[in-house]
C-alpha cells in the first residue's frame, strides 16, 4: 500500500506571527511564512496547491485581512485586504463550490467569499454597532459547513468563561428576500456552552467537532455531537480535555484521527473518538488554526 502525504499547517500568532507545517507525527517542521498580524484561521487548498489564513490585525482597528501562498511557501498573496472584514478569526474552505468562509469576530458576522477574494458575502450579521461590539454573546469566532446538506454551521462564543457559548445552524446560502441580520432560518444547536471556538465536520458521519476554551469541566475540551440525531435531541460527547486553552481542530476522517492546538503551543493528535491522546508538538508558541491535508505524492512540502 502507498503512504499517503500528509501535512499539518499551524498558526502561531505570537510576536512574529508564522504559518508553519510538519508531518502528522510532529516531525520536519518548516515554517513557511512569518510577519503575520495575528494569524487565526488555515485553511489548504490542495487542488490548486494553495494556503489561505486569516490575520486578526489590531481588533479596536477594523483592520483584519486574508492571505495566501502556495504550498512551499512562494507567492504570498493578500486576497481580503484590510479594513474589508474586521477580525477574521477561523477559516473554512468549501472545496466543492470554491469558496472560503470565516467568522468575523467584532465584525459579529459570518462571511465568505471566492478563493480570489471576489464576491465578498456576509451570510449572518448577529449585531450592528458599537454597543452590540461590546456584547461578546454575538461574536462570531468558528465556521464550517455541509455542502450536501446545505447548511452552514458557527460558534458565537460570548464571553471568556461565561457558559453563554452557542453553536448554529443557517442555511448555506441568504434566503431570498432577507437580510444578513434578519434571516428567519438561524437554529440554536447548542447553547449555554462555556467558550466554543472552532469547528469541524465529518460529513460521512454527520458528526459535528468542535473546542471550547472555556472552564472545566465542560471547557479546555474537545467535544462532539450528531448533527441530526433520530429524536432531535443532542447531546455533546466530551472527547478530550485538560487542554491549555484549545483552538483549531482538524479532522482526518479517512485515517480516523484528529489534530487540535492551543495557545500553550501544543499540538495534540487523537483518534476520532478521543482515545489515543498525545502530544506531538509542545511550546510552540500561542497556537492557533490548524489545518490537515493529503498533498500529491512527490509534492514538495
Amino acid at each position: 500500500m502507498t503512504r499517503r502525504q500528509e501535512r499539518l499547517f499551524v498558526l502561531e500568532a505570537s510576536s512574529d506571527g508564522r504559518l508553519f507545517s510538519v508531518n502528522p507525527e510532529g516531525s520536519a517542521k518548516k515554517v513557511l511564512v512569518t510577519g503575520c498580524r495575528i494569524p487565526d484561521g488555515v485553511a489548504v487548498d490542495v487542488v490548486a496547491g494553495h494556503i489561505y489564513w486569516t490575520n486578526m490585525g489590531f481588533p479596536p482597528e477594523n483592520d483584519g485581512s486574508i492571505e495566501r501562498v502556495d504550498l512551499d511557501g512562494g507567492n504570498r498573496t493578500t486576497i481580503v485586504p484590510s479594513g474589508v472584514t474586521h477580525t477574521p478569526k477561523q477559516l473554512h474552505l468549501e472545496a466543492a463550490g470554491r469558496k472560503l468562509y470565516w467568522g468575523d469576530r467584532e465584525g459579529m458576522r459570518v462571511m465568505r467569499c471566492d478563493l480570489d477574494g471576489s464576491h465578498l458575502e456576509t451570510l449572518v450579521q448577529a449585531g450592528q454597532g458599537e454597543d452590540d461590539r461590546r456584547d461578546e454573546t454575538k461574536w462570531c469566532v468558528g465556521v464550517t459547513v455541509d455542502p450536501v446538506a446545505g447548511h452552514l454551521y458557527w460558534t458565537q462564543k460570548g464571553p471568556s468563561d461565561a457558559g453563554l457559548g452557542r453553536i448554529l445552524r443557517a442555511g448555506i446560502d441568504l434566503p431570498a428576500g432577507e437580510s444578513p441580520a434578519e434571516r428567519g432560518d438561524i437554529e440554536v444547536l447548542f447553547d449555554g456552552l462555556p467558550e466554543p471556538i472552532d469547528l469541524e465536520l465529518d460529513l460521512a458521519e454527520h458528526m459535528l467537532y468542535w473546542t471550547d476554551r472555556g472552564d472545566p469541566p465542560r471547557g479546555n475540551t474537545v467535544n462532539r455531537a450528531p448533527t441530526d440525531p433520530p429524536g432531535g435531541r443532542r447531546t455533546p460527547e466530551i472527547l478530550m480535555t485538560h487542554l491549555m486553552e484549545g483552538i483549531g481542530i482538524a479532522l482526518d476522517p479517512d485515517g480516523v484521527r484528529m489534530y487540535i492546538t492551543d495557545l500553550a503551543g501544543n499540538v495534540y493528535a487523537a483518534g476520532l473518538d478521543g482515545s489515543g491522546q498525545r502530544e506531538i508538538l509542545i511550546l510552540q508558541g500561542n497556537l492557533t488554526g490548524i489545518a490537515h491535508a493529503v498533498l500529491p505524492r512527490g509534492t514538495a512540502v
